[in-house]
Protein backbone atom coordinates (compact mmCIF):
# COMPACT_ATOMS: atom_id res chain seq x y z
CA UNK A 1 0.00 0.00 0.00
CA UNK A 2 1.42 3.13 -1.08
CA UNK A 3 1.36 6.32 1.19
CA UNK A 4 -1.62 8.07 -1.04
CA UNK A 5 -3.89 4.59 -0.92
CA UNK A 6 -2.58 4.76 3.30
CA UNK A 7 -3.69 8.67 3.84
CA UNK A 8 -7.14 7.84 2.08
CA UNK A 9 -8.17 5.07 4.66
CA UNK A 10 -7.01 6.51 7.30
CA UNK A 11 -8.90 9.89 6.63
CA UNK A 12 -12.24 7.42 5.47
CA UNK A 13 -12.03 5.32 8.97
CA UNK A 14 -11.13 8.98 11.03
CA UNK A 15 -14.22 10.79 9.59
CA UNK A 16 -15.96 8.15 10.87
CA UNK A 17 -14.75 8.26 14.66
CA UNK A 18 -14.39 12.39 15.12
CA UNK A 19 -10.89 11.85 14.70
CA UNK A 20 -8.10 13.82 12.69
CA UNK A 21 -5.06 13.24 11.38
CA UNK A 22 -2.27 15.80 10.38
CA UNK A 23 0.23 14.34 7.69
CA UNK A 24 3.16 14.14 10.48
CA UNK A 25 0.85 11.33 11.95
CA UNK A 26 -0.52 10.41 8.78
CA UNK A 27 3.32 9.92 8.08
CA UNK A 28 4.52 8.31 11.42
CA UNK A 29 1.26 5.59 11.29
CA UNK A 30 2.54 4.37 7.85
CA UNK A 31 5.93 3.81 9.10
CA UNK A 32 4.61 2.04 12.43
CA UNK A 33 2.72 0.13 10.25
CA UNK A 34 5.37 -0.87 7.21
CA UNK A 35 7.96 -1.39 10.12
CA UNK A 36 5.51 -3.92 12.53
CA UNK A 37 4.75 -5.59 8.99
CA UNK A 38 8.77 -6.09 8.66
CA UNK A 39 9.61 -7.27 11.78
CA UNK A 40 6.22 -9.73 12.34
CA UNK A 41 8.54 -11.79 9.46
CA UNK A 42 11.01 -12.08 12.60
CA UNK A 43 8.89 -12.29 15.45
CA UNK A 44 5.41 -13.16 16.31
CA UNK A 45 3.59 -9.39 16.90
CA UNK A 46 0.35 -9.77 15.06
CA UNK A 47 -1.70 -12.51 12.88
CA UNK A 48 -3.11 -9.31 11.48
CA UNK A 49 -0.60 -8.17 8.65
CA UNK A 50 -2.79 -6.81 5.85
CA UNK A 51 -2.44 -2.94 5.70
CA UNK A 52 -6.08 -2.42 5.48
CA UNK A 53 -6.67 -4.73 8.41
CA UNK A 54 -3.91 -2.92 10.15
CA UNK A 55 -5.74 0.54 9.93
CA UNK A 56 -9.28 -0.71 11.37
CA UNK A 57 -8.24 -3.40 13.58
CA UNK A 58 -4.77 -1.95 15.19
CA UNK A 59 -4.60 1.81 14.17
CA UNK A 60 -8.62 2.94 14.17
CA UNK A 61 -9.31 0.13 17.21
CA UNK A 62 -6.84 1.92 19.24
CA UNK A 63 -7.82 5.43 18.69
CA UNK A 64 -11.71 4.60 19.92
CA UNK A 65 -10.99 4.98 23.51
CA UNK A 66 -8.67 8.79 23.16
CA UNK A 67 -11.87 10.39 24.14
CA UNK A 68 -11.89 8.67 27.59
CA UNK A 69 -8.09 10.68 28.19
CA UNK A 70 -7.92 13.77 30.03
CA UNK A 71 -5.12 16.22 28.76
CA UNK A 72 -1.82 16.05 29.77
CA UNK A 73 -2.64 12.42 31.83
CA UNK A 74 -0.38 9.79 32.62
CA UNK A 75 -1.37 6.20 31.23
CA UNK A 76 -0.34 2.59 31.35
CA UNK A 77 -0.55 0.52 28.45
CA UNK A 78 -0.67 -2.87 29.90
CA UNK A 79 0.66 -6.21 28.04
CA UNK A 80 0.87 -3.53 24.90
CA UNK A 81 2.08 -6.79 22.40
CA UNK A 82 3.07 -4.85 19.68
CA UNK A 83 1.77 -1.53 21.51
CA UNK A 84 -1.63 -1.41 20.74
CA UNK A 85 -3.31 0.59 22.07
CA UNK A 86 -0.59 2.87 23.69
CA UNK A 87 1.61 3.79 20.29
CA UNK A 88 -1.28 5.45 17.86
CA UNK A 89 -2.73 6.64 21.19
CA UNK A 90 1.02 8.38 21.66
CA UNK A 91 0.96 9.58 17.71
CA UNK A 92 -2.36 10.62 17.83
CA UNK A 93 -2.08 12.43 21.00
CA UNK A 94 1.51 13.76 21.85
CA UNK A 95 -0.26 16.01 25.97
CA UNK A 96 -0.19 11.87 27.43
CA UNK A 97 2.48 10.48 29.28
CA UNK A 98 2.92 6.49 27.98
CA UNK A 99 4.57 3.74 30.12
CA UNK A 100 4.47 0.62 27.69
CA UNK A 101 4.34 -2.71 29.64
CA UNK A 102 5.19 -6.15 28.10
CA UNK A 103 6.58 -9.51 29.94
CA UNK A 104 8.19 -10.43 26.33
CA UNK A 105 11.77 -9.12 25.71
CA UNK A 106 11.97 -9.43 21.82
CA UNK A 107 8.53 -6.74 21.74
CA UNK A 108 10.08 -4.57 24.22
CA UNK A 109 12.75 -4.35 21.21
CA UNK A 110 10.33 -3.57 18.78
CA UNK A 111 8.60 -0.97 20.65
CA UNK A 112 11.95 0.80 21.13
CA UNK A 113 12.72 1.08 17.23
CA UNK A 114 9.28 2.29 16.88
CA UNK A 115 9.92 4.50 19.57
CA UNK A 116 13.25 5.67 18.12
CA UNK A 117 12.27 5.93 14.65
CA UNK A 118 9.05 8.20 14.61
CA UNK A 119 11.18 10.26 17.43
CA UNK A 120 8.27 9.74 19.93
CA UNK A 121 8.53 11.34 23.09
CA UNK A 122 7.42 11.00 26.63
CA UNK A 123 6.47 7.43 26.20
CA UNK A 124 9.05 4.82 27.69
CA UNK A 125 8.80 1.05 27.58
CA UNK A 126 9.25 -1.35 30.72
CA UNK A 127 9.84 -5.59 30.19
CA UNK A 128 8.05 -6.78 33.21
CA UNK A 129 5.15 -9.39 34.40
CA UNK A 130 2.02 -7.57 35.34
CA UNK A 131 2.00 -8.56 38.56
CA UNK A 132 5.62 -7.23 39.22
CA UNK A 133 5.25 -4.38 37.77
CA UNK A 134 1.78 -3.95 40.33
CA UNK A 135 3.59 -4.50 43.08
CA UNK A 136 6.34 -1.80 42.44
CA UNK A 137 5.58 1.17 45.02
CA UNK A 138 7.05 3.26 41.96
CA UNK A 139 3.96 2.26 39.72
CA UNK A 140 1.34 0.99 42.42
CA UNK A 141 -1.53 3.30 42.09
CA UNK A 142 0.18 5.93 40.17
CA UNK A 143 -1.54 6.16 36.79
CA UNK A 144 -4.36 8.18 35.99
CA UNK A 145 -5.43 5.81 33.31
CA UNK A 146 -4.60 2.01 32.65
CA UNK A 147 -5.81 -0.12 29.49
CA UNK A 148 -5.41 -3.11 27.74
CA UNK A 149 -6.72 -4.71 25.03
CA UNK A 150 -7.36 -8.57 23.97
CA UNK A 151 -5.16 -9.78 27.42
CA UNK A 152 -7.16 -11.66 29.80
CA UNK A 153 -10.92 -11.91 31.28
CA UNK A 154 -12.57 -9.29 33.39
CA UNK A 155 -11.66 -10.54 36.45
CA UNK A 156 -8.16 -11.50 35.85
CA UNK A 157 -7.79 -8.10 33.83
CA UNK A 158 -8.70 -6.20 36.71
CA UNK A 159 -6.29 -7.78 39.53
CA UNK A 160 -3.97 -6.34 36.44
CA UNK A 161 -4.91 -2.87 36.19
CA UNK A 162 -6.93 -1.79 39.24
CA UNK A 163 -3.75 -1.75 41.46
CA UNK A 164 -1.52 0.79 39.38
CA UNK A 165 -4.27 3.13 38.89
CA UNK A 166 -4.30 6.21 41.26
CA UNK A 167 -7.66 6.70 43.51
CA UNK A 168 -9.62 8.53 41.57
CA UNK A 169 -8.04 7.49 37.97
CA UNK A 170 -9.75 4.83 35.52
CA UNK A 171 -9.20 1.36 34.12
CA UNK A 172 -10.56 1.46 30.15
CA UNK A 173 -10.76 -2.26 29.04
CA UNK A 174 -10.81 -2.68 25.40
CA UNK A 175 -13.19 -5.81 24.73
CA UNK A 176 -14.63 -7.63 21.99
CA UNK A 177 -18.31 -8.26 21.19
CA UNK A 178 -19.92 -10.89 23.69
CA UNK A 179 -19.05 -9.42 26.97
CA UNK A 180 -22.09 -9.99 29.70
CA UNK A 181 -21.35 -13.38 31.18
CA UNK A 182 -17.22 -11.60 32.22
CA UNK A 183 -19.13 -8.56 33.62
CA UNK A 184 -20.97 -10.74 36.12
CA UNK A 185 -18.27 -12.89 36.87
CA UNK A 186 -16.06 -9.65 37.52
CA UNK A 187 -18.24 -7.74 39.49
CA UNK A 188 -16.85 -8.94 42.96
CA UNK A 189 -13.34 -8.94 41.93
CA UNK A 190 -13.89 -5.53 40.68
CA UNK A 191 -15.20 -4.63 44.30
CA UNK A 192 -12.38 -6.16 46.46
CA UNK A 193 -9.96 -4.68 44.40
CA UNK A 194 -11.14 -1.13 44.86
CA UNK A 195 -13.05 -0.39 41.59
CA UNK A 196 -16.55 0.29 40.38
CA UNK A 197 -17.91 -0.05 36.68
CA UNK A 198 -18.64 2.89 35.56
CA UNK A 199 -19.83 2.32 32.52
CA UNK A 200 -19.96 0.69 29.34
CA UNK A 201 -19.99 1.71 25.80
CA UNK A 202 -20.91 -0.39 22.86
CA UNK A 203 -19.94 0.06 19.28
CA UNK A 204 -19.02 -1.07 15.69
CA UNK A 205 -15.53 -0.60 13.96
CA UNK A 206 -16.83 1.56 10.75
CA UNK A 207 -17.45 -0.25 7.52
CA UNK A 208 -17.55 -3.62 9.29
CA UNK A 209 -19.45 -5.52 11.89
CA UNK A 210 -16.54 -6.19 14.32
CA UNK A 211 -18.04 -5.49 17.74
CA UNK A 212 -16.34 -3.84 20.51
CA UNK A 213 -17.05 -3.00 24.44
CA UNK A 214 -15.06 -0.27 26.22
CA UNK A 215 -15.48 -0.87 29.89
CA UNK A 216 -14.80 1.81 32.02
CA UNK A 217 -13.81 1.18 36.01
CA UNK A 218 -13.34 3.68 38.21
CA UNK A 219 -10.77 3.47 41.19
CA UNK A 220 -12.29 4.42 44.51
CA UNK A 221 -10.25 2.64 46.98
CA UNK A 222 -7.05 1.47 47.72
CA UNK A 223 -6.29 -1.89 46.35
CA UNK A 224 -5.19 -4.56 49.52
CA UNK A 225 -1.72 -5.26 49.65
CA UNK A 226 -1.90 -8.98 48.76
CA UNK A 227 -2.87 -7.62 45.29
CA UNK A 228 -1.72 -8.63 42.59
CA UNK A 229 -0.89 -11.86 43.45
CA UNK A 230 2.17 -13.58 42.40
CA UNK A 231 2.93 -14.12 38.77
CA UNK A 232 0.66 -16.53 36.67
CA UNK A 233 -2.01 -16.91 40.03
CA UNK A 234 -4.23 -14.49 38.61
CA UNK A 235 -4.82 -15.77 35.55
CA UNK A 236 -5.07 -19.65 36.33
CA UNK A 237 -7.27 -18.87 39.40
CA UNK A 238 -8.96 -15.59 38.74
CA UNK A 239 -10.95 -13.82 41.77
CA UNK A 240 -14.66 -14.70 42.38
Amino acid sequence: MNIDEFKELMNLYAKKNNLLFNNKQINQFYEYMNLLIEWNKKINLTAIIEPEEIILKHFIDSLTISKYIKENANLADVGTGAGFPGIPLKIYRTDINITLVDSLNKRINFLNEIIEQLKLEDIQTIHSRIEDFGKNRKHRENYDYVTARAVANLSTLSEYLIPITKIGGQCICMKGNDINEEINKSQNAINILGGKIEKIDKFTLPNSDIGRNIIIINKIKNTPNKYPRKAGIPSKEPLK
